[in-house]
């Protein structure tokens, strides 16, 4: 077992300012982003919404099988953050400011232009486990604010700082990479995202990509402090 860089043990709330606890302030961008969240999907109509749509969406067929590396998103995020979190501090700092500039720039887009995808089966052809999920997916997850994706810029994000870490091996920057793709790719399988979402998404991470590890005061002052 390694042992982490930092000893929370020690951590309270009164000790947030101090350097070695620092960074964890940063996590206070997911209260943000949850608000933000809340409010685009119960305070904009989806007939106020833009359809996004392609032709290659009518050619992707719905495949519940996908909900596998869909949900897996969701353990990738946590499992990244906690781990930079004990053992590499930088990384941490990269990857969520990585997801708060991806998280913002989403919302703005989400308000000023709202979307919508009305790509969901009207009945699914099997009934099995990973079917009933993901109606139940479906039922708690509103098809507004979908483009960009954030599931693919956050796989961006996490693939790209994965790639970087000093301490990671290129078996696991590999593999890190492999679900990034294979987790956008589920996005257009289970119905949740149109082909455009995804596209326009990659803009989206190349922009977080360049103020995060670009020639950037933003780079110096992560890797400063």
């Amino acid at each position: 077992m390694r042992k982490p860089v930092v000893d929370y043990r020690e951590f309270r709330l009164s000790r947030l300012n101090e350097p070695r606890y620092s960074h964890l302030k940063l996590l206070a961008g997911w209260i943000a982003y949850f608000v933000l969240y809340f409010l685009t999907e119960n305070l904009i109509p989806a007939e106020s919404c833009h359809v996004i749509h392609c032709a290659l969406d009518d050619a992707i067929p719905f495949c519940e099988g996908f909900l596998i590396p869909y949900c897996y998103w969701y353990f990738l995020i946590v499992y990244s953050l906690l781990s930079f979190m004990l053992y590499d501090v930088v990384s941490f700092k990269r990857l969520q400011i990585y997801i708060m500039i991806t998280q913002g720039v989403a919302m703005l887009v989400y308000i000023l232009w709202p979307s919508v995808q009305q790509l969901r089966p009207e009945a699914f052809a099997r009934d099995n486990l990973l079917t009933r999920l993901m109606a139940f997916i479906y039922a708690f997850d509103t098809p507004t604010g979908v483009c960009p994706s954030l599931h693919v810029a956050y796989s961006m994000g996490i693939a790209s700082v994965w790639g970087r870490a000093r301490d990671a091996g290129m078996g696991k920057k590999l593999f890190m990479i492999a679900s990034a793709v294979v987790i956008s790719i589920s996005t257009a399988f289970v119905k949740q995202h149109s082909v455009v979402d995804i596209l326009a998404a990659v803009p989206l991470g190349l922009l977080a990509e360049y103020l995060v590890f670009g020639n950037t005061p933003l780079r110096r002052w992560i890797e400063r402090t």
